[in-house]
């Protein structure tokens, strides 16, 4: 070849050249926009607060939201409060108490009591952090110890699946799941499909643990504080959402991050249950609106400046930064610009020796303001667990019965009379309108049995869907289109071994879509240190954030496999396999195109999973109040007269026959 033939060959096109788009990206970049359409339409509101009035209808618009995205504020129903025994100290006295928050569900509790001063004195709530034991971890007990020989008296109590009120106990009596936070999610995902959340049951038992200490006669309500470590600060903050007895607070720690901010990281701040707003980002609601009731009573936000290296996201400080500066514009229009500040320690995670020194002089700065500066912390020294306990076993369900936050959501399904015919389901996923997209192909290859196409489809703003299409070489003769869908997406058996090519030998034709968030478009890594990233690229919390972005990721993926379909010819039945029967359910009732479903390993329905202690199902499927519009039963009779029907098997003869 001479030289100018080189030279011609390598300035002309590659032939058969593939444009693949990045489609790890669709996902994290769909809810980047959603974020940021939130961030902006909240900082709109903001900017236009001006006068006291403005910031005080705010406020009352963060209670009344608040509960309206948590599922409604409870009824006060009796404490029935009893003490069940007593701890001498030469400083204080510790009562333990155990009272119910709703019926049934009962708190254990230390009170702290001062010995000397009073009559009455300043009353603090202790919320807990995510420690396997609860108020019984050793910087906790220091805390509380520290308080009450500096003139207050302190309630510490167990949240929530933790210490004496661990709802899935393992041999040693603390928690078989994997940490005290899937405590909390674990129910409270089920939770979720009834209407009610983790954030309702855990604030108010905060609220009611407030109302037993303000009823004591030894506490002057109108001096009532709230402290608390990490997840104990988040409550910290949730309580002062909704509870205006509060003189004070001091939250360390917490989760001071709004999931909707600037420089949105995918997928964002996304935690456990109980801190996660679902339909926030459409209302306007994030979780610094939660300090925002508090203005212009006191208020000091301690943080780990080391937080952002991974126990938080990287937009931690950055973000709490900036809603610091939105929040004190309404204290200085409220008339106390010094009652906000906002301490930031070097040291890690947790209620260091520091930020206790901080919170006694901010409670006595405010509560005490007689006392002297503290400019040492007195003497503490933690008791062992089980002298704390308030129960003889360590487990309140064990020594008093009850219920659990998993019996509370069962009960919930009983009282639901999910409707015979599926009820708004459109609406229920929010799915984007058609954007009525022609697919594009990428090119079409020959296989020993079949040929191969590779296409794609836009499907949403910003979003692909990639797909494969085995074109048979001998069609059957009834032009059928078996959409294919497997839990590790399109490549899963694409090869001319694997049961795509076998099907299209048979003479079917076969598509293998890629619906978001699974195989190819798999959401890439978010920027962070690895032990917060490599968790958060996890699909749950793609599917938390779409959520509290108001868009399902169980709806993002029928309005993928919506227009998937829109672009076959012929009969389109779809076959799906485990996690990928409920998108396949819910894109068959909704659309009459599809002829035909058959599934394979489904859940027989999500009210099942409500009533099982233990179950096991992908939380991209879950949507809230699920069971009030439908179920798996009923979503499978609306396809009728479609057939609708369980594969045995997911193999070669059996999905050839459908």
């Amino acid at each position: 070849m001479r030289r100018r033939d080189l030279l011609r060959l390598a300035a002309a096109p590659l032939l058969g050249e593939i444009q693949y788009r990045d489609y790890s990206r669709c996902l994290p970049d769909y809810l980047g926009v959603l974020a940021e359409e939130a961030y902006q339409r909240r900082n709109r509101t903001l900017e236009a607060l001006r006068m006291p009035d403005q910031f005080r209808e705010r406020q009352r618009w963060v209670r009344r939201t608040f509960w309206q995205l948590t599922g409604r504020e409870p009824e006060r129903t009796p404490l029935n409060a009893r003490v069940t025994g007593e701890i001498e100290r030469p400083h204080y006295t510790l009562r333990k108490v155990v009272y119910e928050s709703r019926p049934g569900l009962h708190i254990p509790a230390n009170l702290y009591i001062p010995k000397t001063g009073g009559p009455r004195f300043p009353g603090v709530l202790f919320q807990m952090g995510h420690s396997l034991n609860g108020k019984a971890a050793s910087l906790y007990q220091y805390c509380c110890q520290g308080l009450v020989q500096l003139g207050y008296v302190v309630l510490a109590f167990d949240p929530m699946g933790q210490g004496e009120r661990t709802y899935y106990p393992g041999p040693n009596g603390l928690t078989r799941l994997g940490s005290a936070d899937d405590e909390h999610t674990v129910p409270g995902k089920q939770l979720l499909l009834t209407g009610d959340t983790s954030t309702r049951l855990q604030t108010w038992d905060a609220v009611r643990s407030l109302d037993f200490l303000a009823s004591l006669d030894m506490v002057d309500p109108s001096r009532l504080a709230s402290t608390g470590n990490s997840g104990g600060g988040t409550l910290t903050m949730m309580l002062a959402a909704v509870d205006d007895r509060l003189a004070c607070a001091a939250p360390a720690c917490p989760n001071t991050e709004n999931l909707a901010c600037a420089n949105f990281n995918p997928p964002g701040s996304t935690d456990d249950a109980e801190q996660n707003f679902i339909g926030g980002g459409p209302a306007g609601f994030d979780r610094w609106d939660t300090l925002w009731p508090m203005a212009p009573k006191p208020l000091l936000i301690l943080v780990s400046a080391k937080d952002s290296q991974g126990t938080y996201s990287p937009r931690y400080l950055e973000n709490g930064r900036e809603e610091f500066a939105k929040l004190k514009k309404a204290y200085a229009a409220l008339g106390r610009a010094d009652g906000l500040a906002w301490y930031e320690s070097p040291l890690p995670h947790g209620l260091s020796y520091d930020m206790r020194m901080q919170i006694y002089n901010w409670f006595h700065r405010w509560l005490r303001p007689e006392a002297a500066r503290i400019t040492e912390e007195p003497p503490v020294k933690a008791e062992p667990d089980e002298q704390l306990w308030c129960s003889d076993s360590g487990n309140v369900v064990r020594s008093f019965g009850g219920l659990t936050p998993q019996k509370m959501a069962a009960q919930k399904a009983r009282e639901i009379a999910t409707p015979p015919k599926p009820a708004g389901i459109e609406k229920l996923l929010a799915l984007d309108p058609p954007i009525g997209a022609k697919a594009v192909s990428l090119g079409r290859v020959a296989s020993r049995e079949a040929d191969v196409e590779a296409l794609e489809i836009h499907s949403a703003p910003g979003v692909w869907v990639p797909y494969w299409l085995f074109h048979p070489r001998k069609p059957g003769s009834d032009a059928r289109v078996l959409v294919l869908l497997e839990p590790a997406g399109r490549n899963a058996r694409w090869n001319e071994d694997s049961l795509c090519q076998q099907l299209a030998a048979r003479g079917i034709t076969v598509c293998a879509p890629e619906l978001r968030g699974v195989g190819d478009a798999a959401p890439e890594f978010p920027r962070h240190a690895p032990r917060h990233g490599r968790a958060h690229q996890e699909e749950e919390h793609y599917a938390w954030a779409s959520l509290m972005l108001g868009k399902p990721l169980l709806g993002q993926r029928v309005t993928d496999l919506l227009a998937v379909a829109s672009t076959l010819r012929g009969r389109v039945v779809i076959a799906a396999s485990g996690k990928m029967t409920i998108p396949a359910l819910f894109t068959a009732a909704i659309s009459t195109a599809i002829e035909a479903v058959h599934l394979h390993a489904g859940i027989e329905s999500f009210r099942g999973l409500v009533e099982a202690e233990n179950y096991n199902h992908p939380f991209a499927n879950f949507v809230p109040n699920l069971l009030r519009h439908t179920d798996v039963p009923q979503l499978a009779a609306s396809i009728a007269p479609r057939h609708c029907a369980t594969l045995l098997r997911w193999d070669l003869d059996s999905l050839s026959q459908l």
